[in-house]
């Protein structure tokens, strides 16, 4: 027995060792579980993934800048041998992140933010600065060692993600958290990188201060994501001051570009906020122009809407609903491919008809799971509604567990049995804000500058953050700033 523990600790010691790699930025052993192959082919696996979740931002001269900078910029990185790509998302949440092997992902909501290209080009260095530093991997290698469940933590429990197809490699890599030493250090790498291709990395500094107003306006549960582990904004916005001096000393760089007005000419036109045409909630109803449909949410649960399904759950997280295609030609095709697929015992299933749709009722639970010659019963049970519309059937399915269905039935009946064809052409041709440059018609302040623009006073303050600025920020005439329209 001694000589088998001896063993046994020696193999760990082993494993452990061998899972040490030299950190390409630092040239220091960190612990790594991960090579450079099994990192670009987690790259490789997640894109489509998160391209398939978020859809691409269509706009092709947009995507064009964000890869020929990217590439700029990795050809000064510490990884030059990855192959890197650059994309803009269709999402209107201020955001970037990377995934390792050397994709790296911007909304469009963060480069609508954006005030000129500097202020990109740093934020670009900091996700590229994550990849160089490998700190997906390294998260990613703690939580293997760990046995974290890598679940994307959305808005269901895990034991309900399964259904709603959520826990996938490449979403559940958006959700790892970087410490605050992380994140100091890819501040320090985007100014490095960014400088190193011309751009002032003093603007990167103002940018994160943007950030910081930006949370503080949306309330601390809408902030963005990477500002939830980050240092102090002024900490911060000290640091990367001091760090964009040094860097502009170490190159002898003499002429840093900004490029303000042609950053600003470059994303006029682009989509503000939510766009309708991917569906939109208004007085808690969800609306979908294109597909015209409509059905309520259910009060004071929280909504989330991507290009595959529509996810709704209550605030205890307790039972969740999802809208999404389903496979099949017919509703009874529909039906049997739906229980093969999810290993389902159907309980109840009837013919129905949705507000003059046609439709399948089914109440079912998950088969009974053979485990370690034990049987295992997943305590779940679900009303799913296969609904016929045009050409699509819609999957409509509220789930908790079966001691709560109950509770829960009659919210998941009202929600699914209200879902309606969608006639009102108000809804239908709802436009979307767009971001629109124009000039300043006198010397004053924004505030001012902004009200000449027509902009209605109770948007004022968000105009301001949007151009990076405050209300009383002196403006001169011919100046270029953001205003919204449809």
């Amino acid at each position: 027995m001694e000589k088998r523990f001896i063993l046994f600790c020696t193999t760990i010691v082993m494993l452990l060792l061998s899972a040490c790699a030299t950190n390409p930025v630092t040239g220091k052993k960190d612990f790594m579980l991960m090579s450079k192959g099994q990192e670009v082919a987690m790259g490789q696996q997640s894109d489509p993934e998160i391209i398939n979740y978020f859809g691409l931002y269509e706009d092709k001269s947009l995507q064009r800048f964000i890869e020929e900078k990217g590439q700029q910029m990795a050809a000064v990185s510490h990884r030059k041998d990855l192959k890197y790509q650059f994309k803009i998302v269709d999402s209107p949440v201020v955001n970037a992140f990377a995934v390792p092997g050397g994709y790296v992902y911007f909304t469009r909501g963060i480069m609508a933010h954006f005030n000129n290209e500097a202020e990109f080009a740093g934020v670009l260095g900091h996700e590229i600065g994550h990849v160089t530093a490998r700190h997906s991997a390294k998260q990613y290698s703690k939580a293997m060692l760990a046995q974290v469940g890598l679940v994307a933590g959305m808005i269901v429990s895990p034991e309900f993600a399964q259904y709603a197809d959520v826990a996938q490699q490449g979403l559940s890599l958006l959700f790892l958290k970087f410490g605050r030493d992380d994140e100091r250090q890819s501040d320090k790498l985007g100014v490095e990188y960014s400088t190193k291709i011309g751009y002032d990395a003093q603007e990167m500094a103002d940018f994160f201060q943007t950030l910081d107003r930006i949370s503080k306006q949306s309330g601390a549960e809408e902030a963005p994501d990477f500002l939830s582990t980050h240092p102090n904004p002024q900490d911060r916005y000290r640091d990367v001051q001091k760090l964009a001096t040094d860097w502009k000393k170490k190159t002898d760089a003499t002429s840093l570009k900004v490029n303000r007005n042609s950053y600003l000419k470059m994303i006029d036109g682009i989509i503000y906020g939510d766009d309708p045409k991917q569906g939109f909630v208004e007085n808690n109803v969800f609306y979908h122009p294109v597909l015209k449909f409509q059905f309520p949410i259910p009060p004071t649960w929280a909504f989330q809407n991507t290009p595959q399904q529509v996810q709704m759950a209550p605030k205890e997280g307790d039972a969740m609903m999802a809208m999404t295609l389903a496979q099949g030609q017919s509703l009874e095709a529909a039906a049997q491919s739906l229980v093969q697929n999810n290993q389902l015992t159907v309980i109840e299933s009837k013919q129905e008809n949705v507000n003059g749709l046609p439709a399948i009722a089914i109440i079912a639970q998950p088969q009974p799971q053979q485990q370690q010659g034990q049987q295992q019963q997943q305590d779940v049970r679900a009303l799913i509604y296969l609904i016929q519309y045009g050409e699509n059937i819609y999957q409509m399915m509220g789930i908790t567990s079966t001691t709560n269905f109950n509770n829960y039935f009659n919210t998941f009946n009202t929600v699914i049995t209200n879902f309606r064809k969608l006639n009102d052409p108000e809804k239908i041709n709802r436009k979307p804000d767009r971001i629109r440059i124009k000039s300043v018609k006198r010397n004053g302040t924004l505030a001012q500058a902004l009200a000449d623009l027509k902009v209605h006073q109770d948007k004022i303050q968000e105009l301001a953050i949007l151009n990076g600025m405050q209300p009383e920020d002196k403006v001169e005439s011919g100046m270029l700033v953001k205003v919204l329209e449809k």
